[in-house]
C-alpha cells in the first residue's frame, strides 16, 4: 500500500486535472429488431496532461487503469504538446474513489456519486 501522503497528493493532482464521467443511459446491445433496450451506467475515472512520467506515477501508486497517449485530429493538433492519459472504469473507479475520496474537495461528490452506486448494487445482489 502506498503511504497516504501520495494518495493525498493524488487527489489534489486529480481533484485539478482529473475528471469523473458518471451517466445512466439506455442502450440496445445489439442492432437486431427486437432487441431490448437495456439501462447502464458509464462509469469513468481519467486525468491527462502532458507529462508522461506523472501519468505512470498514478497508474503505479493507485495500480489500476489504463495509460496511453491522447488521440488529436491532426489538423487541430498542430504545435500542440502530446498528452497522456490514464483511465480507468468501472470497479477499478470504484477502487479508486475509496481510496481518493477522503482527501478529495472539489470531486468529492462525483467519487461519493460512484461510491454509493456500486454500495447500492452489492446490496441488491445478496
Amino acid at each position: 500500500m502506498q503511504d497516504l501522503s501520495s494518495i493525498a497528493y493524488l487527489a489534489g493532482l486529480f481533484d485539478g486535472e482529473g475528471s469523473v464521467y458518471f451517466k445512466k443511459t439506455k442502450q440496445i446491445r445489439h442492432k437486431r429488431p427486437g432487441k431490448p433496450v437495456h439501462n447502464i451506467t458509464v462509469i469513468r475515472m481519467e486525468i491527462s496532461m502532458t507529462d508522461e512520467s506523472i501519468i505512470k506515477w498514478v497508474h503505479e501508486v493507485l495500480g489500476c487503469g489504463t495509460v496511453g497517449k491522447r488521440k488529436f485530429k491532426s489538423d487541430y493538433a498542430k504545435g500542440w504538446k502530446q498528452q497522456w492519459r490514464w483511465r480507468c472504469c468501472h470497479r477499478d473507479a470504484l477502487q479508486c474513489a475509496r481510496r481518493l475520496v477522503p482527501y478529495s474537495i472539489t470531486k468529492k461528490q462525483k467519487l461519493e456519486q460512484i461510491i454509493k452506486h456500486y454500495a447500492v448494487k452489492d446490496s441488491r445482489s445478496i
